[in-house]
Order: structure tokens, then C-alpha cells, then sequence
């Protein structure tokens, strides 16, 4: 399979990223879903946005940049999501998102289940999972896909959006699990994020959920992917950040792009992944302007 051939649904939040420097479009699945759109994989966005300007804004751009947004609602009654951002001096950011928003209430109209049942996988994460309305569609779709679709869950606990029960329910139903250092250690063994220690976690998570294919993330350290027990380690190039929001969803997205092809070796995917990731931490925003390829 090559990559323009893969099907892909990223399901959950879309919403404006307001920093210091400007607004930004954000949220987990739709980054993802735009840096796979630039490893051209066809992707839909099963997500929700308001009737409203900053709706308006979002759907332009996305056309703009030529995403498909025939799967993306239109909210009568929500507003377009949006979170404020604080940059710490390390790039490091938190998050205040708004409660109440579009996109916590996502439709599954015939479009969305026609490109689940075609789907060669579906990307989610967790911080959607706040509302019920969203955990039902989820569901929904899930049992949509063909039984060897992937199932990739990118866990992003935000509290006090950050339901273990349900983080763990989903897990188990995955092929693929990604989450940073300190998500692997709480969810694994309830203890805090501890360097060397992501092979153990990750290796616990794959015996508490079942899934056999665990990413971790540590940011400035590397990350680590566990896949049918061989476990491979990439360790961070070192780069001038300037924020790390959308960088963990790049490397998520060029992992997943190069990774179900089957055409690379794990540890060959996982090293560009984190390339690619620490690209966008050096970039301003989750959604930086690709470089033009290279001549010939």
C-alpha cells in the first residue's frame, strides 16, 4: 500500500489556538489531520464547528489548504470551540479550553459512516471524550470500520477532562496507542514521568490493554515504539523550540503515514517521526506551512 492509498478518519476537537502571537487552528485530530493530508493520505475530519465567523474562518482555511470538509458539522446552536494557550519559556504550553462547544457534540451523518465503513483507520483521542454525545459517535464509527482498520487512540489528558475508565476502555480496543511519558506512567502504574523508564511503562500498558503496538513520546529525550514486543528507542535532535503545541500530533501523523504502509522498518519510522515533530516545535503554531520538496 502507499501512502496517497490510505483512508484515514480523525474524529474529536477542532477549534482556534489563541497565543500570545496570534490565533492559531488547532486541536489534536485536526493536526494530525493535516499533516497527514501533507504525506497526502486522504483524510476526513469527523468534527463540529459553530455557525459563526470563527467557523466560517476554520472551514476557509482548511478548504484553502484542501482538506476535504464534507464530514465537518455545522453546529446551529454551539460556538466554534477555541482554548487560550501560555507559552512557557521552554515552549512548553497549558491549555484553558472553553466548555460547552461544537465539537462537543459530533455528528455521524451517512457521510461520516460511508468513509468509517471504506476506512483504512481512524485516529482519536481522548480530551473529546468530555461529552457523551462524542462517546457514543465514537462508538459509533468504531464499530463502522472493517474489522483491520486501525484503531489509533492518541491519548491527551487535560484535566479535568481525563476519564481513566473510559481512556482504558478505548485502549483495549486499539491497534495503535500513543501517549507522552507522563500519560504512560500514570495511566500504567499511577507514579510520575520517570527518564528510562518508558519501555517498562510501555510494556505494562500493552499487558494491562492488550494492544500490541504502544508509542511513547518524552519530548526533549526521544520517544519509544513497542510493536509485537521489540521495542525500538529514537533519541531527540536537538533544535531551537519556539513552541511545542502540534508537534506530538506531526509525529503521530508521520508515524502512522509511513508506519501502515508497511514499506519501512519501526525504528526507520520512528526516527522520522521525531524528525518531523521537532521540526514543528520550531515552528510557530500547530499548523506550520510545509517547506517546498527538493529540486532534483
Amino acid at each position: 500500500m502507499k501512502t496517497d492509498q490510505l483512508k484515514l478518519l480523525c474524529f474529536g476537537e477542532i477549534l482556534w489556538d489563541f497565543l500570545p502571537v496570534g490565533l492559531f487552528p488547532g486541536g489534536a485530530p485536526f493536526n494530525v489531520a493535516y499533516h497527514l493530508h501533507n504525506h497526502r493520505a486522504e483524510v476526513n475530519l469527523i468534527t463540529a464547528v459553530g455557525n459563526d465567523k470563527l467557523g466560517d474562518e476554520l472551514i476557509r482555511r482548511i478548504k484553502g489548504w484542501g482538506l476535504n470538509t464534507d464530514t465537518i458539522g455545522r453546529h446551529p446552536g454551539l460556538p466554534t470551540g477555541y482554548v487560550l494557550a501560555d507559552i512557557a519559556p521552554n515552549g512548553d504550553a497549558t491549555y484553558e479550553f472553553m466548555p460547552s462547544v461544537a465539537w462537543d457534540q459530533i455528528t455521524t451523518d451517512q457521510d461520516s459512516l460511508q468513509a468509517a465503513m471504506d476506512g483504512t483507520g481512524i485516529i482519536f483521542g481522548s480530551l473529546a471524550q468530555r461529552a457523551s454525545f462524542n462517546q457514543f459517535a465514537l462508538d459509533r464509527l468504531l464499530a463502522t470500520m472493517p474489522e483491520n482498520a486501525w484503531r489509533i487512540f492518541d491519548v491527551n489528558l487535560r484535566a479535568p477532562h481525563d476519564d481513566l475508565d473510559r481512556v482504558r476502555i478505548l485502549a483495549s480496543q486499539s491497534t495503535l496507542l500513543k501517549l507522552n511519558a507522563a500519560e504512560a506512567a500514570h495511566i500504567a502504574c499511577d507514579q510520575t514521568e520517570e527518564a528510562g523508564r518508558e519501555e517498562s511503562d510501555s510494556r505494562a500498558l500493552a499487558k494491562q490493554t492488550g494492544c500490541t503496538t504502544i508509542c511513547i513520546t518524552s519530548g526533549e529525550r526521544g520517544a519509544g515504539l513497542l510493536r509485537n514486543d521489540i521495542w525500538h528507542w529514537e533519541d531527540a535532535q536537538k533544535v531551537q523550540v519556539i513552541d511545542t503545541i502540534g508537534a506530538g500530533d506531526a509525529f503521530l501523523a508521520s508515524l502512522i503515514a509511513n508506519l501502515i504502509p508497511g514499506h519501512h522498518t519501526d525504528a526507520e519510522c520512528l526516527a522520522v517521526a521525531c524528525r518531523l515533530g521537532e521540526w514543528v516545535s520550531s515552528q510557530y503554531g500547530a499548523t506550520p506551512t510545509y517547506p517546498p520538496p527538493a529540486s532534483s
